[in-house]
């Protein structure tokens, strides 16, 4: 009997699944024929019967197409968890220029808003992921529309005959029951095989967004290596080198009190020692900053460790990594991990953090959990999208769930060969 029901409840989703796919599927051929019988309906003698139906499928294939291709991506993902790249092209950024006028990457416009029509219009027509579009919409009924449409075409057999008082009618209306209820659980699956093998990118155009995320990242480092250098020429410029020249000042002084003043003499090279021993604090600061000592000499796993004992967060680490990362990979991970703690005390007020450093098949996996009260979002000029843009250069990610009221959790991931 339990068997019974869940094969019931397999076909009501099966039966609900496949008709949604269909109804999708036919929704251009639908267009198609509605056209044509519009032309039959107006007449031969009409001279719009011809020209009509042409413009409407002509015009209205295009615009649907995408709706439709979308609608069978986000159904893929939800029903069978398999992720289909879209692989549109991206409006880029609408620049005001000197004189006015507004840059929208192919022309210049007086208004933002024309700026921003034309760009649209532009990339759209121009993406080649149109021609993909079209092609699954004509592919699509008669692969994954013809067999999800099944289950309904049965259900509306077993209707029609069961309805007949003849015997060989009510014949084909159970059998078009039977049909109906067999397929049901298996019909609608034909979509995702279809999908993926028509509707994932090109190679040309995944290798176009390659370049595109590719030419960002260079950006991106070469604005993080600009920024850190002035960060490490300001740091030197008003600490160390100010204390120097404090220091060589002193020394000047004391030299000409020796004989004259020698108390004065001696705290003035007091003061110059101590100056000095904050000269030299002040440097291995910054040089930790740039990298510190324990990250090269013991590896990322105890670097992080020693960060975790200078925390005001009560840190708990625990580790699973083998092997040493490349110095650039476990920098970006050190100073991830770093400004996460620091996001945790500074905005989040947290009392408790958990780290965890795994190795998997892929790469390196690091949970960063805190006890805080969550609702952390991602601006685009924010650190955390700035971590993100880091950890990419790596080909890496960085996923974030902080529901309001926390914990946050925040996990990254970097590729690399075991």
């Amino acid at each position: 009997m339990r068997q019974l029901g869940s094969w019931l409840a397999r076909a009501g989703v099966g039966f609900v699944r496949a008709c949604v796919v269909a109804a999708i599927s036919m929704l251009v051929p639908a267009l198609w024929a509605a056209a044509v019988a519009l032309g039959i309906w107006w007449g031969a003698g009409n001279p719009w019967s011809w020209v009509a139906p042409v413009v409407l499928v002509c015009g209205g294939t295009l615009p649907l197409s995408r709706p439709v291709c979308r609608m069978v991506r986000f159904l893929v993902t939800k029903w069978t968890a398999t992720v289909i790249p879209a692989g549109y092209r991206e409006a880029g950024p609408v620049t005001r220029m000197s004189t006015g006028y507004w840059w929208n990457g192919f022309s210049y416009e007086r208004t933002r808003r024309d700026a921003l029509l034309d760009q649209k219009w532009r990339v759209r027509w121009r993406d080649p992921a149109n021609w993909r579009d079209l092609r699954f919409t004509a592919i699509a009924p008669l692969t994954a529309g013809v067999v999800a449409s099944l289950p309904p075409a049965g259900v509306a057999v077993a209707v029609l005959g069961l309805g007949q008082p003849e015997s060989a009618a009510r014949v084909v209306g159970v059998l078009g029951l039977v049909v109906a209820f067999a397929s049901a659980p298996y019909a609608w699956r034909c979509v995702e095989p279809v999908a993926v093998r028509f509707l994932r990118p090109s190679p040309a155009m995944a290798l176009a967004d390659r370049v595109d995320e590719l030419t960002a990242q260079r950006a991106d480092a070469t604005v993080a290596q600009a920024a850190e250098i002035r960060r490490i020429e300001r740091d030197l410029h008003d600490g160390a080198q100010a204390r120097l020249v404090g220091l060589g000042l002193s020394l000047a002084t004391a030299e000409k009190l020796m004989e004259t003043d020698p108390d004065q003499a001696r705290t003035l090279m007091r003061e110059a020692r101590a100056g000095a021993t904050a000269s030299l604090t002040e440097l291995r600061e910054l040089v930790q900053g740039i990298n510190p000592p324990v990250l090269n000499d013991r590896g990322l796993v105890d670097a992080v460790r020693a960060l975790a004992l200078d925390s005001p967060l009560e840190t708990a680490v625990s580790a699973d990594l083998q092997l040493r990362l490349d110095p650039p990979i476990e920098s970006a991970l050190y100073f991830a991990i770093a400004e996460l703690l620091t996001n945790a005390v500074k905005h989040a007020r947290a009392t408790l953090a958990r780290i965890s450093i795994t190795q998997d098949d892929t790469g390196i996996v690091i949970d960063v959990e805190d006890d805080g009260r969550g609702g952390v979002g991602v601006r685009a000029d924010g650190g955390l999208a700035g971590l993100r843009r880091r950890l990419a250069v790596f080909d890496g990610t960085l996923e974030i769930t902080s529901p309001a009221g926390g914990p946050t959790r925040v996990r990254m991931m970097v590729p690399c060969e075991s």
